[in-house]
Order: C-alpha cells, then structure tokens, then sequence
C-alpha cells in the first residue's frame, strides 16, 4: 500500500523485519511501570468496585492474548532452541475449529506455492510450530483465511478464539490492540517467549484506500507502529470484538486532540483494514463466526457467580445478548405476517467520488440469496463516477437471508446510493422525481420515486456514509428505519431526509410486498 508503511522484501535476511507493529508506552498487559495504584487512596468499597473492574479487564485483555498467533516459517530445529524461524507477522483465530484471519500482504512469500506455519502455545511454553495452509486470499482487500492442522484448539484448553464484530465504531470510542512478536527477530526461535504489545487507543477516523486492487475502508486509531503487528487484531474496549485487522501506519500526518486543555497533537496513526473484508470471506467459504454454541449457556450459567464474576462475564452477555435481540424492528413486524426480509449483515458506505462537481443517486435491485450474499444486482439508475464506487463496495456485503414461516428463502431489497451536493447554498435542486422503477417487473425490491437532500447541518465538519436499513411497506409507506452506521452530526439529518422520500413497495410473484431497502448517504464537506 502507497500510504501504508507495510515494506515488503523476499529474502531471509528482512523477512522479520518488514511488517509493521505498535510502539507501546505501557508495560504488555499492564499500566506504566511509574503509574500509581488508582485505588489506594479510595474507600474500601470503592477498592472492590474498582478490583472487580480490573479483574474483568485482565480477563478480558488474557482473551485476547490467547487467541493470538505468530505466522512463521520454519527453517531448521535443533535440541537446544527449538525452531529457527523466519517471522512474517500476526494472526487470530476466529473460532474453535482452528481458522485464523490474518492480512494477505504477509503471505506474499506463498503466492507461487509452499504452507505458512503458526507459532502457538502459552507464554511458559511449550510453544508449537503448527501447518496453517492459506484456505482463501482477497489480495484486493488485503485479508486472509488460513486454517491450523491439526488444530490446536482441540488440545490446548489456554489457546481461545476472538468474535467478530458486525458494528461500525464511531470516533472517540475505545480499542485495543495486541500482537506477539519475537525477542530477536533476526535470529528468532520457537524456545523464546515471544514479547507481547498491548495498547489501548481510541478511533480518530474512517477512510478509503486503493493501492492496485479494490478500495478499502481503513479505521484509524491513535498509535504509532513499529515492525512487527500487521495482521493483528483491533478489538472493541467495550465488547471484546475484532472491528480491524492492523495492517500498517497511515503516512500522512493526522491532527488529534490532546490533553484536557484542548491542545491538538500531530502523528502518522494505526492503520487497521474493517473486520468488514474478512467476513465477506468467510461467508463465502461458510466459515462459523462469531458465535460460540454455547454462549448464552455460559452466562445463564455463571449467573449467580459473585460480583466481581459478574464483572468479568459482562462483555460476553452484552454479546449474547445483542445475538438474541439482534433481529431489527422492522423484522419483528414483518414476522407477523410470516415473512422476514433481509437485513444488513455486515456493510461498508463509499467515499464521495473526488471527481464529482454536484450529487448525484445510485438505485439498484438485488437478490439476497440464502448465504445472505448479493446476486442478480440491476442497476436501475446511475452513472459514473458514483455507480463504479456503488458497485464496488456491494461486492462485500453480507446480509441475514430472508424467512417465510421460518424457513430461509431467497429475497430481494432495493438499495440506494445518495450523494448530496456538497454546496451551501445549493447550486442545483435538491429535490428529484423518478418513473416507477421496473414497474414490468414479478420480483423486485422497494425503490425511491422521490428523493430530498437531507440538509447538512450549518455546525457541523463530518463527512462520510450514515447507513439506514428500512422497511416499506405493501403500501409503499417507509415503515421503519433502523440506523446501520452512524456519524453523529449527520444521522439525524438523514433520517429526517430519508423520512420525506416516496417509494414504489417491492414485488414477489407480481405481487406487492414488505420490502427491505438499504440506504447510503455519502457527504462531502460542503464548500461556499
């Protein structure tokens, strides 16, 4: 990647070094080794509110330390130092039979043939060289599926997996990141406890990229690198779920808040690809994630554990407890009448094509097919440059399929790409009428007749895509939305756009229907 340093070089002598990892100002998996004991001073009850909080965070940060794994490369063995090995980065497993996502660029080693290996095992050892054979790539999305054989998770009960998270953080909100790495990477061996990274950092922003391949969404978190952590995972504070994979250091200079005092620093920040690319894999290949068979199990069982447990156990039921009400409002009412529409799954927004003078819409009818994957996409209306960034980023959702009477069912939606003019005061309408989308049409999804640009709030400096998930009705009334990606100053004016806007109700067998519509509203910063 041009912007990302992410250096790559195919020989033995810098393949430990051409990654690149976090500089951590604190101790692995502690506080500053200067720090002071936050709870000295306090009442004693306040100490065990306290102590129960930092069992839980130790808890949470050893999860994501066991499910860390090295990507290696053997290259001899000998009695007293194990495996020497060459270094090329980080991985993570994503659930109990042995998959790992990590980012392709470290298996550049691999493309004309050979198995990478993972350096597994606890920190006091022993530490195993395990096959890991490359099971998918997206070399366009820098992301990778490998899969251990024979899978350790089978056998060593301190080894863990990490779920993955399907919601978009928004900035300020807290992460963490980890990654092993080996003490001499130059002269790296099996026997040596690796050194563990660990830091927490916060979001300071969303943007897109493109080196040869597809265009990638990166988030941007506040901290510097140093070689070593590319393909890492970037995890939620809050939920102990992967929201990112590291995959370098963001180049150009980002200006941050800093300090109570309202100070502002300059750094080059954490680049992490969004979880997003890997789970459009994994879907593909029909890989379990982010669930565990017996996730809600555990928490009704650990339910009357003392309340430092219950602490500790608090992100896991926060997460069994989005997966039980997971089902969005606009599903619930359609399951009256026997019929559940799809519903985003995990998607990404667009960047606003720079090329573009004035806005401009992008509606397209697809099919949802029983994997939750887009097929039969038709254009209904659009032209480049907006249609060619739609179609792209189209390619990677996933959705919950359809139900009828419980059952899985294909279903179509309609989808719409709103690109409001980036102009105060605007330059051209605001307001557009359209024909009735393939009125012709036995099967379609709900579409727009008749859209308003939402107004860009006059305070406000944010850009990017705020995502709705609708429902309209046999009626074609806008009956529900439900917010799939939020930016805080512009949600609110999108919804209340999006409220205004007159739709054409979806068909099945040339009969109108409830129908499931995805709206993205792209904005640029507006110019005078």
């Amino acid at each position: 990647m041009k912007s990302l340093r992410s250096t790559w070089a195919p020989s033995a002598a810098v393949f430990a070094a051409f990654i690149l990892c976090f500089s951590f100002a604190t101790s692995a998996f502690g506080r500053n080794a200067g720090d002071s004991d936050p709870g000295a001073a306090l009442p004693e009850a306040t100490n065990s509110a306290i102590g129960a909080n930092a069992n839980a965070a130790d808890q949470a940060d050893a999860a994501i330390k066991s499910a860390l794994c090295q990507v290696v490369y053997p290259l001899d063995e000998t009695p007293e130092n194990g495996y020497r090995y060459m270094f090329f980065g980080n991985g993570f497993f994503i659930n109990d039979q042995g998959y790992i996502v990590t980012a392709a660029h470290l298996l550049g080693y691999f493309r004309n043939g050979g198995i990478p290996y993972i350096l597994v095992g606890p920190e006091e050892g022993p530490r195993r060289m395990v096959e890991a054979p490359i099971v998918a790539v997206d070399w366009d999305h820098d992301v990778a599926v490998l899969k251990a054989e024979p899978n350790p998770l089978l056998t060593d009960k301190k080894i863990g997996y990490l779920r993955i998270s399907t919601e978009t953080l928004v900035k300020g909100n807290g992460v963490v990141s980890a990654s092993l790495r080996p003490p001499d990477t130059e002269n790296a061996h099996s026997s040596l406890a690796p050194l563990e990274d660990f830091s927490r950092a916060q979001v300071i922003d969303y943007l897109f990229y493109r080196d040869k391949g597809e265009q990638s969404e990166l988030l941007l978190f506040n901290q510097d690198v140093v070689p070593g952590q590319s393909g890492s995972p970037l995890v939620s504070a809050e939920t102990n779920e992967v929201v990112g994979i590291v995959v370098g250091k963001w180049l150009h200079p980002t200006v941050i808040p800093s300090g109570a005092n309202g100070g502002h620093m300059t750094m080059a920040p954490g680049a992490a690809l969004r979880i997003h690319y890997a789970i459009s894999l994994l879907d593909q290949l029909h890989v379990t994630w982010n669930s565990s068979t017996n996730a809600v199990a555990q928490v009704a069982a650990q339910a009357t554990t003392t309340a430092a447990t219950r602490a500790a156990i608090q992100p896991v039921a926060q997460v069994a407890a989005r997966l039980v009400a997971a089902v969005p409002a606009q599903q619930a009412q359609a399951q009256q009448q026997g019929y559940v529409p799809p519903a985003p799954l995990s998607v990404v927004g667009v960047p606003y094509p720079p090329q573009a003078l004035f806005g401009g819409n992008v509606f397209l009818d697809a099919l949802v097919d029983a994997d939750g994957k887009l097929s039969d996409v038709r254009v209904v209306n659009g032209d480049d440059p907006f249609l060619a960034v739609a179609l792209e980023a189209v390619r990677t959702w996933s959705f919950s399929p359809a139900r009828a009477d419980g059952r899985v069912v294909e279903g179509r939606i309609g989808i719409v790409f709103h690109f409001p003019q980036s102009y105060i005061p605007a330059i051209v309408a605001r307001e557009h009428t359209y024909t009735e989308p393939l009125a012709d049409a036995a099967e379609r999804g709900a579409l727009p007749v008749y859209t308003i640009e939402p107004v860009y709030p006059i305070n406000s400096i944010a850009e990017g895509s705020v995502i709705l998930d609708g429902l309209v009705d046999a009626q074609g009334q806008l009956k529900s939305t439900t917010v799939v990606r939020d930016i805080d100053s512009l949600t609110g004016p999108t919804e209340a756009g999006v409220a205004q806007w007159k739709f054409v109700p979806g068909k099945q067998a040339g009969a109108k229907t409830d129908s499931a519509v995805v709206v993205v509203v792209t904005y640029r910063r507006p110019t005078e």
